[in-house]
């Protein structure tokens, strides 16, 4: 399983990095499988040095903040408008996400449900299917579970197992006990790190790096921690220090453009 850090600033896009959004692929099948996880603002261009857009299997949502999602609106033109298909439209593309997500992004795209007449509101182009936290699905070799974490809205981190490996990506969250089932085990722990020891103090909203450094080593038998979702005023260094002072072994930090075996 390969990872690819396509935009990984914390809140909205940094002078060197778009928003959320993280390119998976393993081979299966004879050929290579592709699914992101988010699709956030600014992250639709250089998605396209990774993977082709007519070649993205799936989208899972972690939740519908713009940092994580907005990006869908640009896709949705390609999957609509492309010259390039030969007038034939792209397949639908199936996203996956919290149960509210065909009317958001419908809405970020100026269709409401009442002109459609539909609870999507973008299909065809898209094939909205909603989460539950715990139920597994599955995307060509990829087992997927979406594990209800602690943010303001209803949120995501997502577990994806391919090739007996695992990549645990938290999304945005605070400590919380679905971190253990999230994390445990994992290979590769993709942790949000956007708030700073001493300084952020409200609850229920980031991790910190120490805590999430804490959560990973709760959690158990995580091998690789890897902090993301760092906001352009963070010193990312600062985020590291923090952890590194819980964490036993190396931390992390996500790269743009970077990828990474899992």
């Amino acid at each position: 399983m390969r990872l690819t850090v396509v935009g990984c600033s914390g809140s909205f896009p940094g002078p060197d990095s778009p928003a959320s959004c993280y390119l998976v692929q393993a081979e299966h099948e004879g050929r290579t499988w592709s699914v992101l996880l988010d699709l956030g603002n600014g992250a639709l261009g250089p998605l396209q040095h990774h993977v082709r857009l007519d070649q993205i299997d799936a989208i899972v949502i972690s939740h519908l903040h713009p940092d994580h999602c907005l990006d869908l609106c640009g896709l949705f033109v390609v999957q609509k408008y492309d010259p390039t298909v030969g007038g034939t439209p792209h397949p639908p593309v199936p996203v996956h996400g919290p149960q509210d997500i065909g009317a958001r992004i419908s809405r970020a795209n100026g269709v409401t449900l009442e002109e459609t007449q539909d609870v999507h509101g973008l299909d065809p182009e898209f094939d909205f299917r909603t989460m539950t936290s715990g139920v597994t699905f599955t995307v060509g070799p990829f087992t997927i579970t979406p594990h209800l974490v602690n943010h303001p809205v209803e949120a995501y981190g997502v577990r994806i197992e391919a090739d007996g490996r695992t990549l645990a990506y938290t999304g945005d969250t605070d400590v919380c006990g679905a971190l253990t089932d999230l994390l445990g085990g994992a290979d590769l722990a993709l942790v949000d790190s956007a708030f700073v020891e001493g300084r952020d103090t409200v609850e229920g909203i980031h991790l910190t790096g120490a805590r999430a450094a804490q959560a990973a080593l709760d959690a158990g038998g995580v091998e690789r921690l890897m902090l993301t979702h760092i906001p352009p005023w963070n010193d990312p260094e600062t985020c590291r220090k923090e952890a590194a002072a819980v964490w036993p072994g190396e931390v992390e930090l996500a790269r743009p453009g970077a990828s990474y075996e899992v």
